[in-house]
């Protein structure tokens, strides 16, 4: 972004696509580290209460949320966005911008991408949820002789 103000303001040069580049990067980073945030427990949180329960309070509470809260939204986020994302790819829909970048539909490819890495990080937090709040339906059961 400061190589584009440099060369706009002190040079006189611009490239669209430069520009349109910086925009697809933030995209890939925000859009692709959402799973990633999710993972590390680095996404917003009002934790207000959460923090200070125990263990397996937290754990329902990762439990329920994920299953009632998460998963429905990231399924209505890729529903939603399905459609507009097909178009793109069957438009090969480029800039609309005279010397912009020709792959926009790869950047709303991320709209699906995104719900799917949330939701395959959510899926291993309901085990690990499950995992504490039911300990007796998935530990191993010693064999019988």
């Amino acid at each position: 972004m400061t190589a584009v103000v440099i060369l706009r303001y002190g040079f006189n040069l611009g490239w669209i696509g430069m520009q349109e580049s910086i925009v697809y990067l933030h995209a890939c980073v925000f859009m692709l580290g959402c799973g990633y945030a999710l993972k590390h427990n680095s996404h917003v949180r009002v934790d207000v209460f959460y923090r200070k329960l125990p263990p397996k309070r937290q754990a329902i509470i990762d439990f329920f949320g994920c299953l009632l809260l998460l998963m429905p939204t990231l399924g209505f986020i890729f529903w939603a966005s399905f459609d507009y994302v097909e178009q793109s790819w069957l438009l090969s829909e480029g800039s609309i911008e005279a010397g912009g970048l020709p792959f926009v539909y790869l950047l709303k490819t991320l709209l699906l991408l995104m719900p799917l890495t949330l939701f395959l990080q959510a899926i291993v937090m309901l085990f690990r949820a499950a995992i504490t709040v039911f300990p007796a339906f998935l530990a191993p059961h010693p064999k019988e002789f």
